[in-house]
């Protein structure tokens, strides 16, 4: 394969050696772009719920996060670690390839995003990264950079995300300013592979994110793909719901005797998250998502489908609510938008296909709900999990029409909740707009 130039400097040596640890931040680079402004080059969604800064050390110290690292998680305001980022940071610190689990909104971009970080210690030649994070969605791509930039600022790295739906020609530049970390989805990476855009050759980090949603999506092909060009890598990561299957696979194949770190089981959710099933009529439903958004300030909605999605979006617009849908049939930067205006407060109502399950990361989500039971446990976590994030509580509500019962007890079963009839509910009932009164007032339960 044709490699990229390189810039003008002496040879480029063996990986560790090409260039001295920096101590100084480049001048043509940014320290953060953690604000609240839509980029308009890249199309990037940038954060809007920054932390305040907190002062160094934090305690990532105390894992053994060297302090040019440090130093950006404090400006970035991460005091202190989360239990999955206790667990596998250290390990993966010590350059272990590593398998790692976790409860869903837990924490685990910094738990491989810092040490790979870390270990990256020189700079990148244009066009030739040297860590790499693949991740299923688009959405989930600019998540993790958003994460990862100001950290990776403070350190004079610089990270990009490189996915479908944005400007190519934007990333292509980028990337031949020299990017020590990138953070793609499979198909754009492949596609500036085989175009000779990028190399990946002198990748030495590289961590597989949500990796059995790749597997689920008929990634693992092309992951394998990425996976043989990484010629340079000498450590790899993967976090996962799970850890068989197509995941399995990879594992045995292109990890070297990895560590597994699970703070928990494979069912469990953050912080305190309450599960509700509702008996709903199918023509109330979406008075019913109504009602519910009226005592809870920011809501998810679940669809199958995205004709789904634009008539519930459509259905909630009559109501006078402020709602909007994002699902794969819109562009690219409509969902930035909309998500971006969600995280803002501007829209009360985000309406979603799972495409957006695992790109949502915003942790004052106040409740989910599935319009109609979700098709396994999987699927009923993944999307939980946009709320109850970072130790808050947070509300699954789950829309149960009268032929879905034995689909929600299945749920039930696998989520090893009490086996309760749902709840019927018309959209005038009161305690919609308090679901905590459920809890407590039983009394209409669906035998």
């Amino acid at each position: 394969m044709t490699r990229p130039p390189t810039r003008p400097s002496g040879g480029r040596g063996a990986p560790g050696r090409r260039r001295p640890t920096r101590d100084r931040q480049r001048d043509d680079r940014p320290s953060s772009r953690h604000s609240d402004e839509f980029d308009k080059n890249s199309g990037n969604l940038t954060a809007v719920n920054a932390l305040p800064p907190v002062e160094p050390p934090t305690g990532f110290a105390d894992l053994g996060v060297p302090e040019r690292i440090d130093i950006g998680l404090a400006a970035a305001g991460f005091a202190q670690p989360f239990a999955i980022q206790t667990e596998a940071i250290p390990v993966a610190m010590q350059g272990r390839d590593v398998c790692g689990r976790a409860k869903t909104g837990s924490g685990k971009t910094l738990a491989f995003g810092v040490p790979m970080l870390a270990r990256i210690t020189d700079r990148a030649e244009p066009s030739r990264p040297l860590g790499l994070v693949l991740v299923p969605t688009r959405e989930l791509a600019v998540q993790v950079s958003e994460v990862l930039e100001p950290v990776a600022a403070a350190a004079g790295m610089k990270v990009l995300a490189v996915y479908g739906g944005a400007s190519r020609h934007h990333q292509v530049e980028e990337l031949a300013k020299g990017v020590e970390l990138v953070v793609a989805t499979p198909l754009r990476l492949i596609d500036l592979l085989k175009s000779n855009e990028v190399d990946v050759s002198d990748v030495q980090v590289m961590c597989l994110d949500e990796a059995d949603r790749m597997a689920d999506d008929g990634f693992t092909p092309q992951v394998e793909w990425i996976l043989r060009h990484c010629t340079g890598r000498i450590q790899t990561m993967l976090f996962s719901a799970t850890l068989d299957g197509d995941v399995g696979h990879l594992i045995r194949h292109y990890l070297k005797d990895p560590i597994e770190v699970a703070t928990d089981s494979a069912t469990d959710t953050v912080g305190t998250m309450h599960h509700l099933f509702l008996a709903v009529h199918h023509m109330d439903k979406v008075k019913v998502v109504g009602a519910i958004a009226q005592g809870i300030p920011k809501v998810v909605v679940f669809c199958q489908t995205k004709r789904l999605c634009d008539k519930v979006e459509n259905q909630l617009h009559e109501l006078g609510v402020n709602a909007a849908a994002i699902h794969g049939d819109l562009p690219q930067a409509a969902r930035e938008r909309a998500m971006r205006k969600f995280a803002e407060g501007k829209l009360s109502i985000l309406v979603a296909t799972d495409v957006a399950a695992r790109g949502i990361d915003i942790d004052d989500i106040g409740a989910v709900i599935h319009y109609d039971p979700a098709k396994d446990v999987k699927d009923y976590l993944h999307r939980s999990g946009r709320t109850a994030r970072a130790g808050r509580d947070g509300w699954a509500v789950t829309f149960v029409e009268y032929n879905q019962h034995t689909q929600m007890r299945i749920l039930q079963r696998g989520l090893r909740l009490p086996l309760d009839p749902a709840i019927e509910v018309f959209s005038n009932n009161p305690n919609l707009r308090d679901l905590a009164a459920f809890q407590a007032d039983r009394t209409t339960p669906v035998p």
